[in-house]
């Protein structure tokens, strides 16, 4: 009797009038059916229905989507809809979160009031709330939009008070705006935080950046006798690739696309790039979250048990991702492929000690592995200490990534390390130290597995000692093309005729 009430208690308050209309108004949000929200919102209201913050934020999205279409009249619907629905959740005392605030503020932006976005987020601050990211978009955007520079930096101000972090997009922003209202400061500033977080920029953001070095402003701002001494003490204290003391030499600038040669020598103006260090104090911090991650998704004690068996058979030369190399351009595990990247890892490996082979279990115990010729192969590793078989029910990742991070050695694999397991371990440090440490490989029948090493500079913008700038692209990113970079530099001027006779 007991279980049929509960049953009919679960089916009643499925069928409540106010799931009813949220299941309803979360098809509209799916569908973006504002006009069906609408009708669905003010029958309910007509009816007595109890609205939440839920389906109020459903309506504010949906008005918010709509506030950006191009047709005017969905436009207008969508502002004068969607504030009429703040207004009235702030009547019935309905408290709002961050979706509340966030679609508001993506309305002001639509009806083109950064001021009144911006406000909103202040708003959302004061009331213990935490902005993220996309609060403050509207606000940034829209002043930066409308050239209010000095707007635009109280609002990333604000964000970095907030501990909310700019990504390219923002920063892009405030880099145009920058070079819009011809503050150069602000412009130094700005490539300085695209170098340190985001690294290689999208073709919109070069576009600004090759804009800026063309400027009149840009030939303008000049120091055309600097601290040497000052400068190489601010490269030293960088890490290399920066100084951070200004723009260095006089006139106008000479700006091209060009690429890198295997050297990290610039085929423009000759530059080599350099390769900037990571901080062993950092390299360090980074095992130990991998470490504390590792070890709560993982079994009891099967990555505790993994770093113990490293401690004694470590450190490598180099790590291999076994299933990795075993199926480039193959539908079948290929043990030959493997063999062929560990001997040539061997015969590079300065201590001559073979590398690391990460595969889980199933890979050395069942399939291609039972043939005598790879049984053999397998077995000659498990001695030499250089074969880890994962348990079941474990993710490799965090095997052959701890034990390249560990060892500080090269890596080798093809997995870009961008799914979410490598997201929860944030996304700063694996793009450096991947660039110093990933050996990628290409796969045909006429050559076999190629490896391609890490090139001997760091794919980061470089401000030079000389004053150039060598800013990289994700153009070409992959192992076929060249990647793009913008050069850029002082034009050198033509010497008087009579020095040339």
């Amino acid at each position: 009797m007991m279980t049929s009430c509960k049953k009919l208690s679960k089916k009643a308050r499925y069928g409540a009038p106010e799931n009813v209309l949220r299941n309803k108004l979360d098809l509209c949000s799916k569908h973006g059916d504002l006009k069906e929200a609408l009708r669905l919102y003010h029958e309910a209201k007509l009816n007595g229905v109890s609205l939440s913050v839920h389906h109020y934020n459903s309506l504010l999205y949906l008005c918010s989507a709509w506030s950006c279409k191009d047709d005017e009249e969905s436009k207008d619907l969508g502002i004068q809809e969607g504030f009429d629905i703040y207004r009235e959740m702030d009547f019935k005392k309905v408290a709002p979160n961050e979706g509340t605030f966030t679609s508001a503020a993506r309305l002001a932006a639509a009806k083109e009031d950064p001021v009144l976005a911006f406000d909103l987020v202040k708003q959302m601050k004061n009331s213990g709330i935490p902005p993220k990211l996309r609060s403050y978009g509207p606000a940034l955007f829209g002043f930066c939009k409308k050239g209010m520079a000095d707007e635009a930096y109280e609002v990333d101000a604000h964000m970095v008070e907030s501990g909310v972090v700019a990504e390219e997009e923002e920063l892009s922003a405030l880099l145009r705006v920058s070079c819009g209202t011809q503050q150069d400061e602000k412009v130094y500033e700005m490539m300085h935080r695209l170098r340190a977080s985001v690294r290689q920029v999208s073709e919109d953001t070069a576009a600004v950046v090759e804009d800026w070095f063309r400027s009149d402003a840009a030939a303008g701002v000049e120091i055309e006798k600097w601290n040497v001494e000052k400068v190489k003490e601010g490269v030293l204290k960088g890490g290399g690739g920066w100084h951070g003391q200004g723009w260095l030499g006089k006139g106008e600038w000479e700006v091209v696309r060009t690429e890198m040669g295997g050297t990290g020598v610039c085929h423009s103006c000759g530059e080599r790039l350099v390769s900037i260090d990571i901080d062993p104090i950092e390299t360090e911090k980074f095992a130990k979250s991998l470490t504390e991650l590792a070890s709560k998704r993982e079994a009891k004690n099967t990555f505790i048990h993994f770093q113990e068996w490293l401690k004694r058979n470590g450190p490598f030369d180099a790590v291999v991702d076994g299933a990795n190399v075993s199926l480039l351009n193959s539908q079948e595990f290929s043990f030959l492929q493997l063999k062929s990247v560990v001997n040539e890892l061997h015969q590079i490996s300065k201590s001559k000690k073979l590398p690391l082979v990460i595969l889980h279990t199933s890979r050395v115990t069942g399939g291609p592995a039972l043939h005598p010729r790879n049984k053999k192969l397998l077995e000659s590793w498990r001695r030499a200490g250089a074969l880890y078989a994962t348990p079941l029910g474990s993710c490799d990742d965090w095997y052959w990534l701890y034990a390249a991070v560990s060892s500080n050695c090269l890596l080798v694999t093809n997995d870009e390390m961008r799914d979410h397991i490598f997201q929860l371990l944030g996304n700063g440090f694996i793009p450096r130290w991947k660039e110093k440490h990933q050996i990628r490989m290409t796969a045909s029948r006429e050559e076999g597995v190629k490896l391609c090493m890490p090139p001997p500079y760091s794919i980061v913008i470089q401000e030079s000692e000389e004053g150039n700038w060598h800013i990289p692209t994700v153009t070409g990113d992959d192992l076929e093309t060249p990647r793009q970079w913008v050069c850029a530099r002082r034009r050198k001027k033509n010497p008087p005729l009579h020095t040339l006779f």
